[in-house]
């Protein structure tokens, strides 16, 4: 088994469930007492989203590219970004990493098409709904990627970081985000994605009528997959 590099603190809430799944996924199928080998960095989020507020994103990429550098001396084989927006970065991160990012958007791309999903609607914080860096991997992959309307982003990303990355869920606000989901089902979406790691403290498949696709679940997933060598690491696209 190959040990896993988890980046988290993005927010901890969040880190927490990668945590979970990742031993969950291992225990289902190895069974018995069997956990996986994890290595865990855990940044300070407030410096972080600063960075982000900021949009001093040289900064955050040079901050997140010393802690998986600190994972790979600490034993990791490869890094799983436990963040979505701060996938803007990752090329930074990368540099002269000597372990593989296992890279969150080829992760849930994959997924998506092998449920025979095409378009696709994203949920995120502001960050990942309106720029580019990761509509533009999903798209390469040959997905039509739909985002809400400026109103429903804005409700999107508030709750995100005002509640969830705090700890905080609301039961008005998981109807709010039902209602963003549905009108990009109207829209034309034939799934959504979960597209920040709070999103799933907040809402499940039953709070949406299309499937829907869980970032940090499928994330997960696809690190210990390819841990236990049963599955390569998803493909980039070209």
């Amino acid at each position: 088994m190959k040990v896993i590099g988890l980046l988290g603190g993005m927010s901890w809430e969040s880190s927490i469930e990668y945590y979970r799944l990742v031993n969950e996924r291992v225990k289902t199928l190895l069974g018995g007492f069997h956990s996986a080998h994890t290595v865990l960095y855990s940044v300070d989020f407030a410096a972080i989203e600063q960075m982000q507020a900021d949009g001093r994103w040289d900064d955050a990429g040079a901050e997140l590219n010393r802690a998986a550098k600190a994972l790979e001396a600490a034993g990791a084989e490869f890094v799983v970004l436990c963040t979505n927006t701060m996938h803007k970065v990752a090329d930074r991160l990368e540099a002269g990493l000597g372990i593989p990012l296992l890279h969150l958007g080829d992760a849930t791309a994959a997924a998506i098409k092998t449920a025979g999903v095409r378009r696709v609607g994203l949920l995120g914080t502001g960050f990942t709904m309106a720029q580019p860096f990761y509509r533009d991997r999903l798209a390469a992959h040959g997905l039509d990627v739909l985002v809400p309307g400026a109103e429903d982003r804005e409700l999107v990303h508030r709750i995100i970081y005002d509640e969830l990355v705090l700890g905080v869920v609301k039961p008005e606000s998981r109807e709010a985000y039902r209602g963003v989901i549905a009108r990009l089902a109207d829209a034309g979406a034939e799934g959504v994605i979960y597209g920040c790691t709070e999103i799933e403290l907040l809402v499940g498949p039953e709070d949406s009528p299309v499937p829907t696709f869980p970032t940090t679940r499928l994330h997960a997933e696809a690190a210990v997959d390819y841990a236990l060598g049963t599955t390569s690491l998803p493909v980039p696209p070209t």
